[in-house]
């Protein structure tokens, strides 16, 4: 009788917590509406890519990782599998993704891309056994088979100059020394796959300015959102003010930090609701302490409370520092994720912390390798889903938004979860 009294509390519990947790197996995403800001955090397993429609079908790419088949720790326990499977390359399971998904009756292009910086889990890394364009003297990796399979209208990044001058043969020389990973060659063909395309398709190149909330724009009906913006909150260590579109720069010519801290960080209104993406950059410092000299220091205050965060480098153990939680205070935390460094324990610690910012918070992360459920243990309860793609759909004059969790596994990419909807701040 006691076992029987304990099954049945059991099920009652999770009657009364069900509907918090909408579960739509077997269903597809309801399609995009006129009015719907949409955020697709695409799952490859290879690095990040995320997906966004805009209210009026504006549509904007944010990175296309594409890390090397070749490398031992790509086919390690220590990274995540491909998804959904190896039939096609990481960019382009990420266009599959954008067709199924793309705004019905509207023509299959990026209006916008933007790359937060050089690294191969962000724009892709040439090998031997990268694949020629049909057309144009440029390797198939990363966001240059993106654009060679799906037109990019504006393709923005952090540029080449600054705080060194990256097209400098005695630069790249200096880099390539200590990368095992080839950015100076994928810049290179990166290069190549802009000024091929610039030529014979139109396309723009621009790098993103610090404070600026044009670059990245409504196209398509601008009139009928004006409570919707793109703001570029950081690149390359210039950092809006927070003030009209002023900026001031932490790193000075010729201090080059690696490439994390350069990342570009945007921060996309819509009505009440904010969303915050940083790329790599940083928080901590050596010694383990909130860094405040750091991106992470420096943008906080300007950026304040938000919705929605992606987790800084993926949740690595030199992100999230304790100021720069207590500042965005997300109700959504986003991990996009490949590795078992991600997330550091340490991190969830902070993330998760009521002493930090008060009120509940939800995790959500596109993989979690086993060795971090080994080492994390209990503390992973604090995520709602650790394994999918992750959708943000935000409701039409941004009040409400919902979070969907699509099948990675599965080239159909059905709903497995629904969560919402929240309210925005």
């Amino acid at each position: 009788m006691v076992l029987a009294y304990l099954k049945a509390i059991a099920i009652g519990c999770l009657l009364v917590t069900a509907p918090m947790i909408s579960q739509e197996v077997k269903e597809q995403l309801p399609p995009w509406e006129e009015g719907i800001l949409e955020i697709h955090h695409i799952n490859t397993g290879r690095g990040d890519a995320a997906f966004f429609i805009f209210p009026d079908a504006t549509t904007l790419l944010v990175d296309a990782g594409d890390m090397s088949e070749t490398h031992a720790r790509t086919l390690s326990a220590r990274n995540a599998a491909q998804k959904p499977n190896n039939s096609k390359s990481a960019p382009g399971w990420i266009v599959d993704y954008i067709h199924q998904f793309f705004p019905m009756n509207t023509t299959k292009q990026l209006d916008f891309a933007l790359i937060t910086h050089y690294h191969d889990d962000h724009f892709g890394e040439m090998d031997a056994n990268r694949k020629m364009a049909a057309q144009g003297d440029y390797f198939l990796t990363g966001i240059t088979e993106v654009g060679n399979l799906l037109p990019i209208k504006t393709l923005l990044d952090r540029g080449s100059d600054y705080p060194i001058d990256l097209k400098d043969t005695k630069i790249q020389t200096e880099i390539n020394k200590d990368d095992a990973y080839g950015m100076v060659a994928t810049l290179k063909n990166y290069w190549k796959f802009i000024d091929h395309q610039s030529k014979t398709n139109g396309l723009m190149h621009k790098t993103l300015e610090a404070g600026e909330r044009n670059q990245i724009k409504l196209k398509k009906s601008p009139n009928d959102f004006p409570n919707f913006a793109v703001r570029a909150i950081a690149v390359n260590g210039n950092i809006w003010t927070g003030q009209n579109f002023d900026s001031y720069s932490i790193f000075s010519k010729g201090n080059y930090p690696g490439e994390n801290p350069l990342s570009t960080c945007i921060k996309i209104t819509y009505g009440d609701f904010d969303y915050l993406t940083g790329g790599d950059i940083s928080g901590i410092d050596a010694l383990g302490g909130t860094d405040f000299n750091a991106v992470e220091s420096h943008i906080a205050p300007v950026v304040g409370a938000v919705d929605v965060a992606t987790l800084n480098h993926h949740g690595n153990r030199d992100s999230q520092n304790a100021f720069y939680v207590r500042s965005v205070r997300p109700r959504v935390w986003i991990q996009q994720n490949w590795s078992s460094d991600h997330p550091g324990e340490e991190v969830l610690r902070r993330i998760t912390s009521t002493a930090l910012y008060p009120g509940e918070r939800d995790i959500f992360s596109t993989v979690m390798l086993q060795a971090n459920k080994d080492v994390i243990g209990g503390r992973l309860n604090s995520y709602k889903s650790q394994q999918g793609h992750i959708v943000v759909r935000v409701h039409k004059e941004g009040a409400k938004y919902d979070i969907f969790i699509l099948d990675d596994g599965s080239e159909k990419r059905e709903v497995l979860a629904k969560f919402g909807p929240y309210e925005s701040k």
